[in-house]
């Protein structure tokens, strides 16, 4: 068996290839407008929401940076991963049942659409527009490049393919994914999402029986090798230490409720009484998906500190190498299936977001209207999105050689520092105004980009989403008070009184 391991492999990640383009053809043929495109035209049933949902969290972030970084700090990251199921129900307890209702009374295409309904103010939804533009391209950028790291470490063990570039894997995998996004818009992201959620919970339970079996003394053998090797990273902070996690934490817990990709599919479903089906499944199919994150990236440590293995040379190979080292070929087939699938089940989300901002928010906020033919410009926005994210991508790789987690945590430090307020406090608050909207927004901007491109670093190893995320918030509600109290929509008065 083990003499056909990588075309078991490669037969594996092949067939869920051509899955994804034929999920893209057979949902081209129901995208006839750009509410199709966009929000799938509100008509999903729970379970499809609730397994798009959950993939559209996990990512490559999660699947290749989370074991990287759990690698590199010990159990730092532990504290990003388990409390993301929180912020789950932060979501759904806030804002699903407002953001539906605004959704069916507005006709509303994009969370965009949400924030000027709420605060009547067309440049609140353009700069949302331009923050999701932003941490889409640094989001999608992570996808594209955790794909071709992944493609990567698959064909180079073929001798054929063994000195394929890391250019031409991220060409190969972005190709496939701008091909079903283009065709299908969001009904192929969440249909795709319905297989990718389910062979990424399937790859997570296989993937920590797995792990636990590396060492004969099972993950009690793991622990002891790290500790031996390092204390401090078997500790409960890791290496990064308790100021640095506890900015996770808060980042991470409150941030997902401000995910565009996430809050969007929050518009998607047939009935709102849908949600109560919804949130158990997304945090449940989540918990299990994410075991892959910890164990690896553990066992990983483990056998480089115990000398079983070389140092990787870059830490987010640990997942890639760990399923050619020590998984069966039929459960290596199944999970790198499983680590395209979680990748390009938010590279898709994102996409179609990007999509939205461009071809109808931006516009709707600077000139009143979206573009004409919105459905097909939307589709030449996914193609250029794309495109920007894979040159992005490289260079970050290249240029100034960053961990796909990290660059994953700037797209989502940038959405939930500029959303979380805006949405998550102004859909539960009616003091809120429309200039301490705009205020959080620019100043989350302002802080989240200044740290990216001056390389600036904060203390303790805080990350600076964190910080953005914190002063956004408390000028959100200072600005509030301090300006007059405006009138609210009645309906959206009365939907928030709900």
């Amino acid at each position: 068996m083990e003499e056909l391991r990588q075309p078991i492999i490669l037969g594996s990640v092949l067939f869920y290839m051509v899955l994804c383009i034929g999920i893209g053809l057979w949902a081209m043929r129901k995208t006839k407008s750009a509410g199709d495109f966009f929000v799938a035209g509100r008509s999903l049933g729970p379970i499809v929401v609730g397994l798009a949902v959950f993939s559209s969290s996990l990512s490559g972030f999660g699947f290749v940076g989370g074991p990287g970084l759990v690698y590199s700090t010990g159990l730092s990251s532990v504290w990003m991963s388990t409390v993301t199921a929180f912020g789950f129900a932060i979501g759904f307890f806030l804002i699903a049942k407002r953001i539906r209702m605004i959704a069916e009374v507005r006709d509303t295409l994009s969370l965009p659409d949400i924030v000027a309904a709420r605060y009547n103010s067309e440049l609140a939804r353009g700069l949302t527009g331009v923050t999701i533009l932003l941490g889409v391209l640094g989001y999608m950028a992570t996808q594209i490049l955790a794909m071709a790291m992944v493609l990567k470490a698959l064909l180079a063990a073929t001798p054929m393919f063994a000195d394929i570039s890391l250019v031409t894997c991220a060409v190969i995998s972005t190709s496939v994914l701008i091909f079903y996004s283009v065709t299908g818009g969001i009904i192929a992201s969440v249909y795709t999402d319905l297989v990718q959620g389910s062979i990424m919970i399937v790859a997570g339970i296989l993937v920590v029986i797995t792990a636990a079996n590396v060492f004969d003394g099972g993950m009690t053998e793991v622990s002891q090798t790290i500790f031996a090797d390092d204390p401090e990273a078997i500790m409960p902070f890791g290496t990064v230490g308790a100021v640095g996690v506890l900015s996770w934490f808060f980042l991470f817990g409150f941030g997902l409720a401000g995910q565009p990709h996430i809050i969007t599919k929050m518009m998607m479903n047939r009935r709102i009484e849908d949600n109560k089906i919804i949130l158990p499944m997304s945090m449940l199919g989540y918990a299990v998906a994410v075991l892959l994150w910890v164990s690896v990236g553990l066992v990983m440590r483990a056998v480089v500190v115990g000398d079983m293995l070389t140092p990787l040379e870059a830490a987010d190979q640990a997942a890639p190498v760990f399923l050619s080292e020590y998984a069966h070929p039929l459960l290596a087939g199944i999970v790198f299936a499983g680590l395209f699938a979680a990748i390009m089940s938010t590279a898709d989300a994102f996409l179609n977001i990007g999509a939205a901002a461009i071809v109808h928010d931006i516009p709707k906020a600077v000139r009143g209207m979206a573009m004409k033919a919105e459905l097909t410009s939307a589709r030449w926005a996914t193609v250029i999105i794309s495109l920007i994210a894979t040159g992005f991508a490289l260079y970050a790789h290249y240029g100034s050689g960053q961990l796909v987690a990290l660059l994953g945590a700037f797209g989502w430090g940038t959405f939930a520092a500029a959303i979380v307020p805006i949405v998550v406090i102004g859909l539960n608050w009616k003091r809120a105004t429309r200039p301490a909207a705009i205020t959080a927004i620019i100043f989350s901007l302002v802080i989240n980009l200044a740290f990216q491109v001056l390389g600036w670093s904060l203390p303790y190893a805080m990350h600076p989403g964190f910080l953005a995320l914190l002063v956004s918030m408390v000028l959100f509600i200072l600005v509030s008070f301090a300006t007059p109290e405006e009138e609210i929509a009645k309906d959206i008065n009365r939907i928030m009184e709900l």
